[in-house]
Protein backbone atom coordinates (compact mmCIF):
# COMPACT_ATOMS: atom_id res chain seq x y z
CA UNK A 1 0.00 0.00 0.00
CA UNK A 2 1.76 3.19 -1.22
CA UNK A 3 1.70 5.92 1.83
CA UNK A 4 -0.16 9.06 1.69
CA UNK A 5 1.33 12.56 3.15
CA UNK A 6 -0.17 15.90 3.15
CA UNK A 7 1.69 18.83 4.11
CA UNK A 8 0.93 22.44 3.62
CA UNK A 9 2.83 24.29 1.28
CA UNK A 10 5.51 26.70 1.37
CA UNK A 11 7.02 29.39 -0.48
CA UNK A 12 9.19 26.85 -2.20
CA UNK A 13 6.11 25.21 -3.80
CA UNK A 14 5.45 27.39 -5.87
CA UNK A 15 6.59 26.07 -9.44
CA UNK A 16 4.73 22.73 -8.48
CA UNK A 17 1.61 24.86 -7.29
CA UNK A 18 1.56 26.36 -10.81
CA UNK A 19 2.56 23.23 -12.36
CA UNK A 20 -0.88 21.79 -10.98
CA UNK A 21 -2.96 24.15 -11.97
CA UNK A 22 -1.91 23.87 -15.24
CA UNK A 23 -2.65 20.19 -14.95
CA UNK A 24 -6.02 20.74 -13.81
CA UNK A 25 -6.84 23.40 -16.11
CA UNK A 26 -5.69 21.24 -18.92
CA UNK A 27 -8.31 18.22 -17.17
CA UNK A 28 -11.28 20.57 -16.97
CA UNK A 29 -10.59 21.78 -21.02
CA UNK A 30 -9.70 24.98 -19.87
CA UNK A 31 -5.92 25.21 -20.24
CA UNK A 32 -6.22 28.51 -22.62
CA UNK A 33 -7.60 30.58 -19.22
CA UNK A 34 -4.51 29.76 -17.18
CA UNK A 35 -2.62 33.62 -16.67
CA UNK A 36 -1.23 32.51 -13.34
CA UNK A 37 2.75 32.74 -12.87
CA UNK A 38 4.25 31.79 -10.01
CA UNK A 39 5.19 35.97 -9.37
CA UNK A 40 1.21 36.37 -8.67
CA UNK A 41 1.08 32.54 -6.99
CA UNK A 42 3.33 33.99 -4.39
CA UNK A 43 1.70 37.35 -3.93
CA UNK A 44 -1.21 36.01 -3.28
CA UNK A 45 -0.79 32.87 -1.11
CA UNK A 46 2.11 33.77 0.54
CA UNK A 47 2.86 37.53 0.75
CA UNK A 48 -1.22 38.49 1.31
CA UNK A 49 -1.73 35.09 2.62
CA UNK A 50 -5.57 35.08 1.02
CA UNK A 51 -5.47 31.61 0.23
CA UNK A 52 -3.49 28.10 1.28
CA UNK A 53 -2.50 25.04 -0.20
CA UNK A 54 -1.96 21.09 0.68
CA UNK A 55 -0.10 19.44 -1.04
CA UNK A 56 -0.60 15.58 -1.30
CA UNK A 57 2.81 13.26 -1.91
CA UNK A 58 2.44 9.43 -2.69
CA UNK A 59 5.05 7.64 -1.55
CA UNK A 60 7.51 11.04 -1.69
CA UNK A 61 6.47 11.88 -4.85
CA UNK A 62 4.35 14.93 -5.78
CA UNK A 63 0.49 13.60 -6.60
CA UNK A 64 -1.78 16.31 -6.03
CA UNK A 65 -3.02 19.48 -4.10
CA UNK A 66 -6.04 21.02 -2.72
CA UNK A 67 -5.86 25.11 -2.74
CA UNK A 68 -8.61 27.14 -0.49
CA UNK A 69 -9.71 30.30 1.43
CA UNK A 70 -11.65 31.48 3.77
CA UNK A 71 -15.42 32.58 2.79
CA UNK A 72 -18.17 33.96 5.41
CA UNK A 73 -21.49 32.83 6.16
CA UNK A 74 -24.09 34.79 7.25
CA UNK A 75 -26.47 32.73 7.81
CA UNK A 76 -24.49 30.43 10.12
CA UNK A 77 -22.90 33.65 11.35
CA UNK A 78 -19.02 31.89 11.05
CA UNK A 79 -16.18 31.21 8.33
CA UNK A 80 -16.45 28.34 5.92
CA UNK A 81 -13.67 27.00 4.04
CA UNK A 82 -13.89 27.08 -0.20
CA UNK A 83 -11.76 24.91 -1.97
CA UNK A 84 -11.10 26.45 -5.32
CA UNK A 85 -9.17 23.45 -6.68
CA UNK A 86 -8.63 20.04 -6.13
CA UNK A 87 -6.30 18.10 -8.69
CA UNK A 88 -4.36 14.64 -8.38
CA UNK A 89 -2.03 13.63 -10.89
CA UNK A 90 -3.85 10.78 -13.14
CA UNK A 91 -1.08 8.17 -12.03
CA UNK A 92 -2.02 8.74 -8.74
CA UNK A 93 -6.27 8.71 -9.01
CA UNK A 94 -7.56 5.89 -7.45
CA UNK A 95 -4.61 5.78 -4.32
CA UNK A 96 -7.11 7.70 -1.71
CA UNK A 97 -5.11 11.11 -2.36
CA UNK A 98 -8.31 13.23 -3.46
CA UNK A 99 -9.96 11.72 -0.17
CA UNK A 100 -6.80 12.46 2.31
CA UNK A 101 -6.87 15.82 0.96
CA UNK A 102 -10.54 16.24 1.37
CA UNK A 103 -9.93 14.35 5.15
CA UNK A 104 -7.67 17.09 5.83
CA UNK A 105 -9.67 20.26 4.68
CA UNK A 106 -12.39 18.94 6.55
CA UNK A 107 -10.50 18.45 10.01
CA UNK A 108 -9.00 21.73 9.17
CA UNK A 109 -12.67 23.33 8.82
CA UNK A 110 -13.44 21.93 12.19
CA UNK A 111 -10.22 22.66 14.30
CA UNK A 112 -11.03 26.39 13.00
CA UNK A 113 -14.88 25.86 13.75
CA UNK A 114 -16.23 26.71 10.40
CA UNK A 115 -19.46 25.98 9.65
CA UNK A 116 -19.09 24.30 6.47
CA UNK A 117 -16.68 23.25 3.52
CA UNK A 118 -17.86 23.79 -0.07
CA UNK A 119 -16.85 23.62 -3.58
CA UNK A 120 -17.58 23.96 -7.17
CA UNK A 121 -17.31 20.60 -10.02
CA UNK A 122 -18.03 21.28 -13.78
CA UNK A 123 -21.25 20.00 -14.49
CA UNK A 124 -19.96 17.35 -16.83
CA UNK A 125 -17.01 15.65 -14.14
CA UNK A 126 -18.97 12.72 -13.45
CA UNK A 127 -16.09 10.97 -12.08
CA UNK A 128 -15.51 13.52 -9.65
CA UNK A 129 -19.98 14.11 -9.12
CA UNK A 130 -19.52 10.29 -8.32
CA UNK A 131 -16.37 10.79 -5.68
CA UNK A 132 -17.70 13.90 -4.13
CA UNK A 133 -21.19 12.30 -3.44
CA UNK A 134 -19.68 8.89 -2.23
CA UNK A 135 -17.76 10.96 0.65
CA UNK A 136 -21.52 12.49 1.79
CA UNK A 137 -21.47 16.20 -0.19
CA UNK A 138 -24.18 17.07 -1.63
CA UNK A 139 -24.71 19.31 -5.12
CA UNK A 140 -26.34 22.73 -4.05
CA UNK A 141 -29.55 22.69 -6.26
CA UNK A 142 -31.25 25.93 -7.18
CA UNK A 143 -27.65 28.25 -7.36
CA UNK A 144 -26.05 29.28 -10.17
CA UNK A 145 -22.40 31.07 -9.63
CA UNK A 146 -22.23 34.26 -11.12
CA UNK A 147 -18.90 35.75 -12.12
CA UNK A 148 -17.88 39.44 -13.15
CA UNK A 149 -14.44 39.03 -15.07
CA UNK A 150 -12.56 41.99 -17.44
CA UNK A 151 -13.89 44.44 -18.56
CA UNK A 152 -17.19 44.20 -16.95
CA UNK A 153 -15.51 44.03 -13.71
CA UNK A 154 -13.41 46.97 -14.32
CA UNK A 155 -17.07 48.64 -16.12
CA UNK A 156 -18.88 48.10 -12.98
CA UNK A 157 -15.81 49.45 -10.34
CA UNK A 158 -16.13 52.65 -11.98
Amino acid sequence: MPEITIRPAGRDDVPLILDFIRKLAVYEKLEDQVVATEALLDEWIFTRQRAEVLLAYVDGEPAGFALFFHNFSTFLGRAGLYLEDLYVDDRFRGLGCGKALLGRLARLAVERRCGRLEWSCLDWNTPSIGFYRSLGAVPMEGWTVYRLTGEALKQLGK
